[in-house]
């Protein structure tokens, strides 16, 4: 755990917009910034406890495809990439 002296010199750092801890993009502070990358952190657990590990891996290599023009499921069917949905579950 950090001293306090480091959290204010991270807390200073915070609120001149760098982000200073990983995940924590787009908080404007130390504490908001700890709270968001939880958040993100227990929603993609989240996530791939819904999908489960194999579905959540495929759901990665999909989005991996996709660029500002086309989505990954179209790339992939354009290319010929086989996306193995059924992993998906439910």
């Amino acid at each position: 755990m950090a001293s306090q002296q480091e959290r204010a010199e991270l807390d200073a750092r915070a609120r001149q917009g760098e982000t200073v801890v990983p995940g924590g993009t787009g908080g404007k502070s130390l504490e908001a910034q700890e709270h968001l990358a939880e958040g993100r952190s227990r929603g993609g657990q989240t996530r791939r406890d819904q999908l489960g590990t194999e579905g959540y891996q495929e759901m990665g290599r999909k989005g991996g495809l996709s660029t500002g023009d086309e989505s990954g499921g179209e790339r992939a069917a354009r290319e010929g990439i086989d996306i193995d949905e059924s992993k998906y579950r439910n």
